[in-house]
């Protein structure tokens, strides 16, 4: 069992290699064979493995939390780890299954959409999909998803755990199995066409955060003014005819960390700006809610002349980091750092894009930091006409670790999925424009004030993954539940091969 358990840490720790900063992804089906073999056939003791990988992949993934804190880093990495032990059973429990492969990769899917929906909205972070990057893999994402290359990448690896233990006899159905592992490429073999059509003129201000980079708060008034004067230097190039008029320019999420309707200082600097560069903005606000102790994170289309308009409000705040469940009831705000969160943000409804006038109407898809992982808040404004995605985010706190890094994978891999581009503002990194295919357009360095004007198409096919949007990973929780019955109804049987 020791050795089963140091076989599964290992896995986990190769597959949080997967993603950036290292991003290894042809590590992804080597460390699902690797957890598959440790589990062995025996449920009642395959929870340890199970614990075992998720600890390394989970507290070697989630390694930038210690920028919040060693207590956040810790606890939210075993909360996560838990999941595995649970799925660490399941894979166990299947093998008595004829072509259990199939079923531990409906399994792992399983799993996978529950952490990444339950409790509080989960976290979907780690995703085997989420690491596909510039890889054969990615090419299914917009036929079948972030859930569809899940299961492509978990049937590889059960797969490989299958040929790894089988005896001779056995090799027939491994091969076959083999075969149909490799019948999942499919999808990744066809690229998808987005069929763009007009094409507008963005601008993406990334003002930079003075200092080190990582107290966005304390300097909240000097981040303003620096994408208020980046916003205004653009205006006079344009003058000068260095450079063409943008149709929008887009600030990240806390570009004001007040609200802008209130603080008349703040509100003057965007009137400027906005008026100035004769184009709509997209602010990133902290808007006061009509209750006191509640928050609201914005996206605020500001137009010249007109002020505030549309707005779209982030839907997945952080628990514990941007608001306190059960606050006044079994937690109290006045206790160790939770004092850092004096109000709830409060969670965002809106699934219809937000309307950005002009020469060129455009419905436009906001997605606030955390957001652009979890495929709700995407798919929904997609399916309602969204024809450009925006990324609005403040990563201030993790400038210095790999989690800017992540997040920008996860938001190239959802121009794939999407066949939409993406414009990301950051406050500090990383900021770009990326484009349908999900490569790189344009980027920001770090911890620099950068423009980038750059021309991008708009586009309004709706590709099959955001059409499918949540079913498959309800369907496959049920073919996940499903073998876990039919298994407890079969008897235990030897294996037709040793794990």
């Amino acid at each position: 069992m020791l050795l089963r358990c140091l076989l599964a840490g290992v896995g986990g720790v190769l597959l949080s290699m997967a993603s950036e900063p290292v991003g290894l992804a042809v590590l992804t089906p080597v460390a699902v064979a690797a957890l598959v073999y440790a589990v062995g056939h025996d449920p009642r003791r395959a929870w340890a493995p199970g614990l075992a990988f998720g600890a390394g992949f989970m507290f070697v993934l989630l390694g930038w939390m210690r920028a919040v804190g060693l207590d956040a880093w810790l606890i939210l990495s075993l909360v996560q780890t838990a999941y595995f032990a649970p799925l660490g059973v399941g894979l166990a429990w299947v093998t008595r299954l004829r072509w259990w492969p199939v079923w531990q990769a409906a399994l792992w899917v399983a799993v996978e959409t529950v952490r990444g929906t339950w409790p509080m909205g989960g976290l979907p972070w780690g995703r085997l999909s989420y690491t596909v990057a510039d890889t054969v893999w990615a090419a299914g994402l917009p036929w079948v998803g972030f859930t569809g290359v899940s299961l492509l990448l978990a049937l590889t690896g059960t797969t490989l755990a299958w040929l790894v233990t089988q005896r001779p006899p056995a090799l027939r159905a491994g091969a076959a199995l083999a075969g149909l592992a490799a019948l999942t490429l499919a999808p990744t073999l066809v690229q998808w066409d987005p069929d763009p059509g007009d094409e507008i003129l963005v601008a993406v201000v990334q003002g930079d955060v003075p200092g080190s980079g990582e107290n966005l708060v304390a300097v909240h008034r000097e981040v303003t003014a620096n994408h208020v004067q980046a916003t205004l230097d653009l205006a006079q190039q344009v003058a000068e005819g260095s450079v063409p008029a943008p149709d929008l320019v887009i600030w990240p999420e806390n570009s004001t960390a007040v609200d802008p309707f209130r603080d008349v200082e703040v509100h003057q600097g965007i009137e400027s700006a906005s008026q100035a560069i004769g184009a709509p903005i997209l602010v990133g606000a902290m808007a006061d809610s009509v209750r006191e102790q509640d928050v609201l994170n914005q996206g605020i289309v500001w137009v010249p002349g007109l002020g505030g308009t549309d707005r779209f409000t982030k839907h997945h705040p952080v628990p514990f980091g941007e608001y306190i469940p059960w606050r006044n009831g079994l937690i109290t705000g006045n206790f160790g750092k939770l004092r850092m969160i004096p109000r709830d943000m409060l969670s965002g409804t809106r699934v219809e894009p937000l309307r950005i006038p002009g020469r060129t109407q455009v419905r436009l898809a906001d997605a606030i930091c955390f957001d652009i992982a979890y495929d709700d808040v995407i798919h929904a404004q997609v399916r309602a006409g969204a024809e450009l995605l925006a990324v609005q985010t403040s990563n201030a706190m993790f400038i210095h670790t790999p989690q800017i890094d992540q997040q920008f994978e996860i938001t190239r891999l959802r121009a794939l999925e999407t066949g939409r581009q993406v414009a990301v503002a950051a406050t500090n990194g990383i900021s770009g424009v990326i484009a349908a295919d999900g490569t790189v357009q344009a980027q920001a360095e770090p911890q620099t004030t950068t423009v980038l004007v750059e021309r991008v198409a708009l586009s309004s096919r709706i590709t099959p993954a955001v059409r499918l949007g949540p079913w498959p990973g309800r369907l496959f929780c049920a073919v996940a539940l499903v073998g876990c019955v039919l298994a407890w109804r079969r008897p235990s049987r030897a294996p037709t091969g040793r794990i």
